[in-house]
C-alpha cells in the first residue's frame, strides 16, 4: 500500500513514512493510491470479529511496513474495556426503531476523538522507539481534539504536544480538561482569535519544510492519516451491529465541522461498506450544509464565524474536505490544488461544475443544519422520552437525522461527545447536571498551564524554539 499527495506529488510513500506527517510537501493531503475493496465474504467474515480483532482486520489493509505482530500488540493495547469502558468499545444505544446512537464517546477524554487519538499514541511511540526519534506534534483544536491527543500522549517517550485553542471559546469543562494538564511534554498555546486562526496557523508551519524538518514538526490533527483510518473502523462495527446480513443497507448522520469524521465514512464507503447515505450535520456554522446543498464551498471569515453551544464544530474552513473533493473530481490532482490551493486562497472558496455536482449524490452524501434552539429541543426530547442525555453536538446529529431518515433503513447517528463536556446546555436543555465520571470531578479548580498568543505564526514558532 502506497499513498500519494492530493495536490499532485506522486512520491510513493509507505504508512510509516507519513505516519509523523501532517500535510505532504505540496500543500496537499495523504490518500491511499487506491482504496482496498471488501467482498460480501470479507464482510461475513468479520461480522462476529470483537472491535480490536475488526481494527486490526481493517489497518492492516492499509498498513504494510509494520509487522503484523507487533500491529496486532497496538492493536490490543488501544481497545481494551479499561480504557473505552466497555467490551463492545463503541455500543449502539437504539432509541426508537431503527433510529441508534453510535457510543464513540467513553474514552478518557469524554470525546470520539479517543478512539483514533489513543492509537495513535501507541503508533507515534512505536514508530519514534524503532527509528530513535523525536516528534514535536503540532495541533488545532475547537474542543475535543487537543485533550484527547494531550491525554493519548502526555508522557509517551519521543513526544511533545504544542496544541493551539482559540482563547475563551472552548467550554470550561473542555478547557480544564487540557489546560489542567501539568506534565512536562504538554504545552497549551491559547491563540487569540477563532478555530480557524489555530488552524491557519499548523497549516503554515506545516508548509515551512525547513521548519517542519528542523524540530521535528508532526501533526494530530484530522489532516493525519493516520487518524482517519482509526476512525474508519467504527463505522464497520457500527453497521455489523446494526444488521443482520450482508447487503442490508445503513445510513449514517455524523455531526460534522472539520470533514474529518466523516471523511472516514466516505473511506469505509469507497471500500465497499453498504452505506446508503452519509448524512453531515452542521451547527451555524453551515459550510458544509451550504456545498452539499449549492456545490458553493464558502470559506467564512474570523467575523462570520459564529460562536456556538456546539463549540467543537464552529468551524468554516473543512481542512479534511480536499480529500473528498479529490475524489468528487475524479482524482484530478490539477484540479484539486487549484481549488484548494488557489481559489481557496485567493477568493475564499469555489463552485464545483454542474457535472461535478451531479455526482455528489454518487457518494451517498446529503447534509442539513441545526441552530440552537433545535439543540435543545433535540436535548429536552430526548432526555424526557427515552431517558438518554445527549450532548449538544449529538442533538445536532439527532435533529438532521430524523429529518433524513428513510423508510427501512437503519439510521445511526455517530455520538460526539458526553454531555458532562457542555454542562451549561445540558442544564438549559433539562434543568439537571450532567454526570461526570469521578476521576473529573471538580477538574475545573484544578491549576492551569497555558499560554496565550496572538494569532501570530511567528510566535508560534518561536514558542517551539524555546521549548525544544
Amino acid at each position: 500500500m502506497k499513498y500519494l499527495s492530493t495536490r499532485g506529488d506522486a512520491t510513493p510513500r509507505h504508512f510509516c513514512e507519513i505516519l509523523l506527517e501532517g500535510l505532504a510537501p505540496d500543500g496537499g493531503l495523504y490518500l491511499p493510491q487506491a482504496y482496498p475493496q471488501v467482498d460480501a465474504a470479507t464482510l461475513a467474515r468479520w461480522r462476529k470479529l470483537s472491535y480490536a480483532e475488526l481494527a486490526f482486520q481493517i489497518l492492516s489493509l492499509y498498513i504494510d511496513d509494520i509487522p503484523a505482530a507487533d500491529l496486532r500488540t497496538l492493536v490490543d493495547r488501544t481497545y481494551t474495556a479499561q480504557v473505552f469502558g466497555s467490551a463492545e468499545i463503541t455500543p449502539l444505544k437504539p432509541l426508537e426503531p431503527g433510529l441508534y446512537l453510535q457510543a464513540l464517546s467513553n474514552g478518557p477524554t469524554l470525546a470520539f476523538k479517543d478512539m483514533a487519538m489513543q492509537l495513535l499514541g501507541q503508533l507515534f511511540e512505536y514508530q519514534l522507539a524503532r527509528t530513535g526519534r523525536e516528534l514535536n506534534i503540532l495541533g488545532a483544536t475547537s474542543g475535543d481534539t487537543g485533550s484527547a491527543a494531550e491525554y493519548a500522549m502526555r508522557g509517551k517517550r519521543g513526544v511533545r504536544v504544542f496544541m493551539l485553542s482559540p482563547e475563551g471559546r472552548m467550554s470550561p469543562f473542555q478547557q480544564a480538561q487540557m489546560f489542567s494538564l501539568q506534565d512536562p511534554n504538554i504545552h497549551n498555546l491559547a491563540i487569540e482569535g477563532v478555530f480557524d486562526d489555530c488552524q491557519d496557523i499548523v497549516k503554515a508551519v506545516s508548509n515551512d519544510l525547513a521548519f517542519k524538518q528542523r524540530h521535528h514538526i508532526g501533526t494530530v490533527n484530522s489532516i493525519n492519516w493516520a487518524r482517519l483510518l482509526a476512525q474508519v473502523v467504527y463505522y464497520f462495527f457500527g453497521y455489523f451491529r446494526a444488521t443482520q446480513a450482508e447487503g442490508e443497507v445503513v445510513d449514517f448522520t455524523v455531526p460534522s465541522g472539520n470533514f474529518g469524521n466523516i471523511c472516514a465514512g466516505h473511506v469505509a464507503r469507497m471500500m465497499g461498506l453498504p452505506i446508503g447515505r452519509l448524512v453531515a450535520a452542521t451547527n451555524e456554522n453551515d459550510v458544509l450544509d451550504e456545498f452539499f446543498r449549492t456545490g458553493h464551498y464558502r470559506v467564512r471569515g474570523s467575523r462570520e464565524t459564529f460562536e456556538t453551544s456546539s463549540p467543537s464544530m464552529d468551524i468554516s474552513k473543512a481542512s479534511n474536505f480536499e480529500r473528498f473533493v479529490f475524489d468528487l473530481v475524479g482524482r484530478d490532482a490539477p484540479r484539486t490544488a487549484a481549488l484548494f490551493g488557489t481559489a481557496v486562497a485567493r477568493e475564499g472558496g469555489f463552485r464545483v461544475s454542474d457535472d461535478e455536482f451531479a455526482r455528489i449524490a454518487g457518494f451517498g452524501f446529503a447534509s442539513g443544519k441545526s441552530v440552537h434552539a433545535d439543540r435543545l429541543a433535540t436535548i429536552r426530547d430526548t432526555w424526557q422520552r427515552f431517558g438518554t442525555m445527549v450532548d449538544t453536538h449529538t442533538a445536532d446529529g439527532l435533529k438532521v437525522a430524523r429529518e433524513q431518515r428513510r423508510d427501512g433503513v437503519p439510521m445511526l447517528v455517530l455520538e460526539t461527545a458526553l454531555p458532562a463536556k457542555f454542562a451549561e446546555t445540558i442544564r438549559e436543555a433539562v434543568g439537571v447536571e450532567p454526570p461526570r465520571p469521578p476521576a473529573l470531578q471538580g477538574i475545573e479548580s484544578l491549576p492551569r498551564r497555558v499560554q496565550v498568543l496572538p494569532a501570530d505564526t511567528e510566535r508560534v514558532k518561536a514558542y517551539i524554539r524555546d521549548h525544544t
